[in-house]
């Protein structure tokens, strides 16, 4: 009896151990870390005024959009925010007024809280620039004039009202009073990074993710650098070259301007980042991939027309063809083919590493065709079209091979 407790006790512990090894494996699998920089976008719950707010009052916010770390949902949308009003300077009809604010706790639905350390910051261009002219600027709200809640203007970095008012000058000229009504978007940028718990997991690429994962952002880096915002190293490593590159790139297309690469930004870069995926890689949207697809089917009947054949493939038989006209045209039709499995890849398949590695074998055949290019003389219409097409698959000329 002894030895058979004995056993039944050792298993007991054993099951136990396991348990604890799982439970903390769990358990630090699921903390996830919202790195310093991040934006977050809230809306005010109760009116923000210069005339009466105190320094020291403190004043919720809600989060608009649901916010997820690469695979998982990390803060859901109705959370809140907590600021806290460390400058109220009421206007008179010398000066306008002026409102800085801090933000400190984050505060989940279910009831956890998460301290945070988080500034003021704007998705105007005009005003993002003013603010990364100065990197110690303290952003305060000014009264009367346009911008986010009123007005934001970057003001010196030393401590105390006074010589924030002093550094604002003429911007206080309006005698105005700051007024942010409620429901008013405002934009928190991180301080420092907030480590929190993993929620669902995101089944697809969702517009408010934030992607942070080194082969993602690399992706990103090789993508911004060939259109001309990003001239630093591709690192993977989301540092402040890269984010403004992405917040330049955000207000060119219309996009709101935070330097997320979220899933909005990533879709209008042309990435797929959907997850599941262990490759790194770019893959094409499937509105880019069909594009690819449609210009490479006219390529192929813009070669047969400029060669002077059917429909059906007959040729001219009075005419005299160089080897390089056919290659071109036979070099176009598989690369067209290629292109109709690619986007079947992208849009039906849902595998990821299948869609980056179609791609790699989607940039071998247009590197086929460019050799054949290369060795006859096309028309204008082919070379363009060609151009277009390669301009739309750069991207993925650039995947590194794993």
């Amino acid at each position: 009896m002894r030895l058979i407790s004995l056993k039944g006790s050792q298993r007991t512990l054993w099951s136990i151990g396991l348990a604890l090894i799982a439970a903390t494996a769990a358990s630090a699998q699921s903390r996830i870390v919202l790195p310093a920089g991040s934006v977050i976008i809230v809306r005010t719950t109760a009116p923000l005024h210069s005339a009466s707010v105190k320094t020291g009052q403190t004043f919720e916010t809600t989060v608009e959009e649901a916010v997820g770390i690469d695979e998982y949902s990390v803060i859901p949308a109705g959370s809140r925010i907590r600021g806290t009003v460390t400058v109220a300077s009421p206007a008179t009809r010398q000066q306008s007024g002026v409102i800085e604010v801090v933000f400190d706790r984050l505060s989940l639905p279910d009831g956890s809280t998460f301290p945070i350390t988080g500034k003021l910051t704007s998705t105007d261009s005009a005003e993002r620039r003013q603010i990364e002219s100065d990197p110690n600027a303290r952003v305060v709200l000014v009264g009367g004039r346009s911008g986010i809640g009123g007005a934001i203007a970057g003001a010196g970095s030393q401590a105390g009202a006074n010589n924030i008012l002093a550094a604002l000058g003429g911007l206080l000229s309006s005698g105005r009073n700051v007024d942010v009504p409620t429901g008013t978007a405002l934009a928190v940028e991180l301080e420092r990074p907030v480590t929190l718990r993993g929620g669902r997991r995101i089944r697809g690429t969702d517009a408010s993710t934030i992607y942070t994962a080194p082969e993602r952002i690399r992706s990103a880096q090789q993508t911004l650098a060939r259109l001309n915002y990003y001239r630093g190293p591709i690192s993977g490593r989301l540092d402040d070259a890269t984010r403004n590159a992405l917040f330049a790139f955000q207000v060119d297309r219309g996009l709101r301007g935070t330097g997320n690469l979220d899933g909005r930004t990533a879709q209008a870069l042309g990435l797929n980042l959907g997850v599941g995926g262990t490759l790194a890689g770019t893959v094409l949207s499937p509105t880019q991939a069909s594009a690819v697809r449609r210009d490479a089917q006219f390529l192929v009947t813009r070669q047969r027309t400029d060669l002077g054949g059917s429909s059906v493939g007959r040729l001219n038989p009075t005419r005299t063809y160089a080897q390089g006209d056919l290659d071109l045209w036979f070099a176009l039709s598989a690369f067209a083919d290629n292109a109709l499995l690619y986007e079947h890849v992208v849009t039906n398949d849902g595998n990821r590493d299948a869609a980056v590695l179609a791609g790699r074998s989607l940039a071998d055949a247009a590197r086929r065709v460019d050799t054949a290019m290369q060795n006859t003389r096309a028309s204008t219409q082919v070379q363009s079209g060609w151009a277009t097409v390669r301009r739309t698959i750069g991207n993925l000329e650039a995947t590194p091979v794993n």
